[in-house]
């Protein structure tokens, strides 16, 4: 039997578009063979589903799940929203998420964690998926969140349906406080992360490369006034203190109310819970940001169809 290597593995990926986990599975099954190996993800439909893995999927849905203190969201991809309001397609993302509250962020362990019900993983399930309903599907991403004690909240935005939507968001609220004042809360606050959008907890979680690269636009432009060095460091600064409240999560204005800083409103929080509150983290997914969505040319497509 040849050894199974990951050259082989992607050797066979490449010639079928199957999936890592079931080229692996089709080589181990036919003793390291390519191409008895490409017959067998043909008799199983992998290689038929592969033939739809070039095209882009971009749409699709996002999912998340709850369980204890502990929280979960993955994004699932498809090639068209249509396929995003398709009963089976839901089905499989509600349970994709579900099973990434075992995976603790890793989506290459959620790929091959055990559908519920099916005899397949989470991989092979997406791979069945994609021969049923015709569509170019992927897992893109997962990620989870947890506390020793208090919540972890979830909140889809727009939901299409129960737990999944376009922008899902987990805010974990570590505390000994009452659980439905911080439920209250943490949803609050999921609600404006999924609005606002910040890059990071805190201060000091701020990427540094975004730090510098807004001070060389303020450096730039604060040269250009003509004002003393002196001057100009204590106008950078003071725009850096801006620049940490539009982005930064404890900094930012709370959207509930339009007034409170975001670091205020957990501490005010606390009288309704009976105890301190620590926000500890928060993860937002929203649908297809960083894909490269590729622009059709309806006439070419026609013209190809034709033929």
């Amino acid at each position: 039997m040849a050894e199974i290597t990951a050259a082989l593995v992607k050797d066979l990926r490449e010639k079928t578009g199957a999936g890592m986990m079931d080229c692996k599975k089709a080589l181990n099954e036919n003793g390291g063979d390519v191409e008895a190996a490409i017959d067998w993800l043909r008799t199983k439909g992998l290689a038929a589903a592969a033939k739809k893995a070039g095209r882009v999927a971009a749409e699709g849905l996002v999912g998340v799940a709850l369980a204890g203190t502990t929280g979960a969201l993955v994004e699932v991809n498809a090639e068209t929203d249509f396929v995003a309001r398709n009963d089976q397609f839901q089905k499989l993302v509600r349970g994709i998420a579900t099973e990434a509250l075992k995976a603790g962020g890793d989506t290459v362990k959620l790929a091959a964690t055990p559908f519920p019900g099916s005899g397949r993983s989470v991989q092979e399930e997406i791979t069945h998926a994609i021969a049923t309903i015709g569509e170019n599907m992927t897992l893109r991403r997962t990620a989870s969140l947890s506390v020793p004690e208090g919540v972890v909240v979830g909140y889809v935005h727009n939901a299409l349906a129960d737990g999944i939507g376009k922008i899902g968001v987990l805010v974990a609220l570590q505390s000994s406080g009452k659980k439905e004042a911080l439920q209250a809360f943490g949803k609050q606050v999921a609600m404006h992360v999924a609005a606002v959008n910040p890059a990071s907890l805190s201060v000091s979680d701020l990427d540094p490369k975004l730090i510098e690269r807004e001070r060389q636009v303020l450096v730039e432009q604060a040269a250009a006034s003509g004002k003393k060095p002196e001057i100009i460091e204590k106008m950078i600064e003071g725009r850096i203190r801006k620049y940490y409240q539009e982005v930064v999560l404890l900094e930012q204005t709370f959207v509930i109310d339009g007034e409170t800083q975001v670091g205020k409103a957990v501490k005010n929080a606390e009288k309704d819970a009976g105890a301190a509150i620590q926000l500890t983290g928060f993860i937002r997914f929203a649908l297809g940001e960083g894909i490269e969505k590729q622009a059709d040319d309806f006439a070419a497509e026609v013209a190809k169809m034709s033929k």
